[in-house]
């Protein structure tokens, strides 16, 4: 059994209510809700944490990361200027896999540049809510890898 930690950035505690047109109607409670099963289905057990402080986040992974086979992670707008959340991961060693909801590619060209997808095993990007069960198929699918 491992244990994956799942991880949000800023304003995604307001899923559920901010642009649901851009975001969808799903809340952060209700993606949990949606991803404990399906881990445990695998085998293998979720943490979660959300913040809209990035130290906060840094500080998450510092303390929870070495002790997780993976992360999965939804950086938020720190996707494109989190130098530390990128050193934090690099510093524990954690394998990562990057989520956004919206396909990040068509908006603004800020949101083009990621710190973190260089260094993440992949990228899940435009599917919506549906991207956290596909990057926790991806990460199951990479720890079974892992273990032969």
């Amino acid at each position: 059994m491992a244990r994956i930690l799942v991880l949000h950035g800023p304003n995604l505690n307001l899923l559920g209510t901010r642009e649901p047109g851009l975001y969808g109607s799903m809340s952060l409670t209700d993606i949990h809700q949606a991803l404990v099963p399906l881990a445990a289905a695998a085998g293998h057990v979720l943490d979660t944490f959300q913040s809209n402080h990035e130290g906060a986040l840094v500080e998450y992974i510092q303390q929870h990361g070495v002790g997780a086979a993976l992360l999965i992670i939804n950086p938020g707008a720190y996707t494109h200027t989190s130098v530390a959340l990128r050193d934090a991961i690099l510093g524990v060693g954690l394998p990562t896999i990057e989520v956004h909801l919206s396909n990040v590619h068509q908006r603004e060209p800020f949101r083009h540049h990621s710190y973190l997808a260089d260094i993440a095993l992949g990228q899940v990007i435009g599917f919506g809510h549906h991207g956290y069960s596909l990057a926790l198929q991806a990460a199951c699918h990479w720890l079974t890898q892992q273990t032969g």
